[in-house]
């Protein structure tokens, strides 16, 4: 399976973190689970259709599909061969470009929405085209860059206090504008930042639990395995698979 990230050009970076692709000609189907990382996806097959496990049984997914955020770790199985175009969005991409409820849809992958037009063959000129008017310095935007900035570890309360906000306002920007609340979404973004932190397979837990910002070891391996269903010691991070690609490419990674 071949991964590849692709940067967004002029203001198409403004509602785009990254493209991606993903491609394999092994039919074979193998299981991939997928785990929260506070960004939204637009998702098109090229390859064969893939099936999706949610909530306890796989169903075949469309091949232009639409992904709010995640709370919650999922399964994906391809039927055949692999070839995937993705664009992970930023967290209020969708409700600022497409005026979409960002609440109803958490934990689902839908069918793309078929007014939503995205010109596949040249998408980063299509974002350009759709970014021109996107809003600037919007108060969630605002929110979002600054608990990426933290890594997660800041209290909604000190959030307001950077924006002058209200603790209320806040709550209801992130419900329209990202569908989670401002306190679920920096949980996200502190588990994201683990990804950053392990450098190997066998890390000092101590150190990771430390650098993170978690309480104690058991705080973080009750928030670790929420989210991924795993115990941290038995997760794979070097594991060639589309959830730690996802999670290495993460803007938390890079800083």
């Amino acid at each position: 399976m071949e991964f590849t990230r692709i940067e967004p050009t002029g203001v198409a970076a403004k509602a785009v973190e990254y493209y991606w692709t993903v491609k394999d000609d092994d039919p074979t189907p193998v299981s991939h689970k997928i785990i929260p990382d506070g960004f939204t996806e637009i998702i098109f097959h090229f390859g064969d259709h893939y099936r999706i496990d949610l909530d306890g049984a796989w169903k075949r997914q469309g091949k232009r599909l639409l992904a709010g955020q995640i709370t919650k770790y999922f399964y994906l199985k391809n039927t055949g061969v692999s070839d995937i175009l993705g664009i992970k969005l930023k967290p209020s991409a969708l409700a600022h470009l497409f005026r979409i409820p960002m609440k109803e849809k958490v934990d689902k992958v839908v069918p793309l929405d078929r007014r939503i037009k995205i010109d596949v063959g040249n998408v980063d000129r299509c974002f350009n085209e759709l970014c021109w008017g996107y809003p600037i310095d919007h108060p969630v935007d605002k929110a979002v860059e600054i608990i990426f900035g933290a890594h997660g570890m800041i209290s909604v309360a000190d959030v307001c206090k950077e924006l002058t906000i209200g603790e209320r306002h806040l709550q209801q920007l992130f419900q329209t504008y990202i569908g989670l609340t401002p306190k679920f979404f920096t949980r996200i973004v502190r588990f994201s930042y683990v990804f950053k932190v392990i450098k190997e397979e066998k890390p000092d837990w101590s150190d990771v639990v430390h650098e993170a910002g978690y309480y104690d070891q058991s705080h973080f391996i009750r928030n670790f395995k929420a989210f991924t269903g795993e115990d941290p010691g038995k997760y794979f991070f070097s594991e060639k698979t589309l959830a730690n690609f996802f999670m290495r490419t993460s803007p938390l990674y890079n800083r």
